[in-house]
């Protein structure tokens, strides 16, 4: 009988270099998401050297920042981390939607993890509970998620060095 294979990221090697982009738009909640963040990626063993802040003005400038880090800085992952709540028009959707789309495309085309911890939430309230009260930290919980993924595409090897020895 054959047996299944599993594989998944762990939190243990998680080393590497992290960059955290941050939408500065509704900052009073968005300062406590870098900072759920940032406790979770050195509790796990990442060197605060190897962190990286970088500030735009709010959720719609994020892609446009991660995909210039991608190709200049190369990390192991990035964090996208903001807050975009509704208002009275169609603005939210367009951000959201074209937020959450472009971090989507964005990890896929540079091959690297891109945690998305943009909230998109109907009110301040909704926003502070995912901010690290009620509803946890989604600060911490993107970070998470970045460790993991990094911790997981280790397990398949290096791809450009498995192409080049392929050649």
């Amino acid at each position: 009988m054959h047996s299944i294979s599993q594989v998944e990221g762990t939190f243990v090697d998680v080393e590497g270099r992290y960059v955290i982009v941050v939408g500065r738009f509704n900052h009073h909640v968005v300062d406590s998401l870098v900072e759920g963040a940032v406790d979770s990626l050195m509790r796990h063993g990442v060197d605060a050297g190897a962190i990286d802040i970088v500030h735009v003005p709010g959720a719609w400038e994020i892609p446009l920042a991660i995909k210039r880090v991608l190709e200049v800085a190369r990390p192991d992952a990035v964090i996208a981390l903001g807050a975009v709540i509704r208002g009275g028009t169609p603005h939210f959707e367009h951000v959201a939607g074209e937020c959450n789309s472009a971090l989507s495309r964005l990890q896929l085309e540079f091959d690297t993890p891109v945690a998305n911890g943009v909230l998109t939430v109907n009110s301040i309230e909704q926003a502070i509970e995912r901010a690290g009260t009620k509803a946890g930290n989604k600060g911490v919980e993107a970070a998470m998620a970045a460790m993991e993924m990094v911790s997981l595409l280790r397990c398949f090897g290096d791809d450009e060095a498995s192409q080049e020895s392929a050649s």
